[in-house]
């Protein structure tokens, strides 16, 4: 698969993130915006990389200017370049960053033990994901007993939300005109994804919030069953998802309730935890 055809929408939220909402900005940050979209862009396919010609045409810049920034980041550690294949990866002062990065919680820690209880408790795999722009990132997961794993899900990985039942349950809960929004940029690089579009989210979608669950039945990984809620902020706007995921035989539509009661009990919970963390005292 040509990976151009699978981020181009992450380089069109990158760019809208930088007009919407901010009126105009200041000239001298135009680098900073630029050296950031071609971070997001290569960040968006790390295991593949991304060559300077797709760079070129996903950051619609000038090919010098991408060149241009491209040498200076890779001078400053936040990107490499692998010579053999000529493909641009995240550099090792991203993973610095990331590990400095001293938030006012640690997300993935708070989450830990209610993530490990609830593959303890349903045997399968829990996965923990938030938002980032347009995507779902998997930030943590935990494995359970069961032998037969279903490992969808890499830490770090991204996939455009919706997809999974993790990226399912950050969206069910959203207005309409914040779902349209985001359908409407992923919707090129859904086929990606088991043949998924915009209408079959949207139906996805409109069950998750009959039932009151996100459920991923076959349309990403042939074999495997996923089900997901959100976790809501004091705002009543999703904050992260827990999913379990396994091999379909596991997630029944029998069983389906006692793994959703599993999930809304750590949930609750974990909800109440994170919301006395980041209540100013």
């Amino acid at each position: 698969m040509d990976p151009r055809n699978n981020v181009r929408p992450a380089a069109q939220a990158a760019l809208r993130r930088t007009s919407i909402g901010r009126g105009a900005m200041p000239g001298g940050t135009q680098s900073i915006q630029r050296a950031s979209l071609l971070v997001r862009l290569i960040a968006s396919h790390k295991r593949a990389g991304l060559r300077l010609t797709d760079l070129v045409q996903l950051s619609r810049l000038e090919r010098p200017t991408v060149r241009r920034i491209l040498k200076c980041l890779i001078a400053e550690g936040m990107v490499t370049q692998i010579d053999e294949t000529h493909r641009y990866f995240l550099g090792p002062l991203v993973f610095e960053l990331g590990l400095a990065a001293t938030p006012r919680f640690n997300l993935r820690e708070l989450c830990r033990p209610a993530l490990q209880r609830i593959a303890d408790r349903s045997g399968d795999t829990a996965f923990l994901s938030v938002r980032s722009g347009y995507d779902s990132v998997c930030l943590d997961r935990a494995e359970g007993s069961f032998p037969i794993k279903a490992l969808t899900l890499d830490v770090g990985i991204r996939r455009p939300l919706g997809v999974g039942a993790g990226g399912l349950a950050l969206v069910m809960a959203l207005p309409a005109d914040a779902i349209d929004d985001i359908l409407t940029m992923n919707e090129p690089r859904l086929a990606a994804y088991h043949g998924a579009s915009a209408a079959t989210l949207r139906r996805l979608i409109a069950r998750a919030r009959d039932t009151g669950y996100a459920l991923n039945d076959d349309h990403i990984t042939a074999g495997a069953t996923s089900l997901g809620l959100p976790v809501i902020n004091p705002h009543g706007e999703p904050f992260a998802s827990v999913s379990v995921g396994a091999i379909a035989s596991r997630l029944s539509p029998k069983r389906r309730p006692e793994v959703v009661a599993i999930l809304r009990g750590e949930l609750e919970q974990l909800g109440k935890a994170l919301t006395e963390t980041t209540t100013p005292k």
